[in-house]
């Protein structure tokens, strides 16, 4: 078990999301709020960082040239994170890394809320895309 479980745990509790699945020998975790935008959120414990990995969508058949340029856009204007495509190109990832030595609770808190704001602001695009 990493010796930032226990740690990452405490701030995710303090965080206001629900720990759906846990496991502290891969270091893992899956949280979520609904009302906040967190479905199945992804924070794994890879000493010596932490990832926050959460599925946005699939990627579209039609315009992914046009969509892989907006997202890039989308991404300059991203506070932490990033939206990435899998190694497939098939989904659309919000996708973090932070340090796990020297992590603390407002470097967490931020990445979460720059995941909540960036659906927030790019969402309904997003589902456009989809549609298009």
């Amino acid at each position: 078990m990493s010796e930032y479980f226990q740690k990452v745990k405490s701030y995710l509790l303090n965080l206001d999301v629900e720990i759906v699945k846990e496991d502290p020998q891969e270091g893992l975790f899956v949280v979520k709020n609904e009302d906040r935008g967190l479905v199945n959120l992804v924070v794994d414990c890879e000493d010596p960082i932490l990832i926050i990995e959460q599925l946005i969508m699939a990627v579209p058949d039609k315009n992914r040239e046009e969509f892989f340029k907006r997202l890039l856009q989308m991404n300059r204007a991203l506070i932490h994170g990033a939206f990435v495509v899998d190694e497939e190109s098939k989904n659309v990832i919000f996708r973090d890394t932070l340090q796990l030595r020297n992590l603390d609770y407002n470097e967490l808190e931020a990445s979460i809320l720059a995941l909540e704001m960036a659906l927030l602001e790019y969402g309904d695009e997003l589902i456009k895309f989809t549609k298009a």
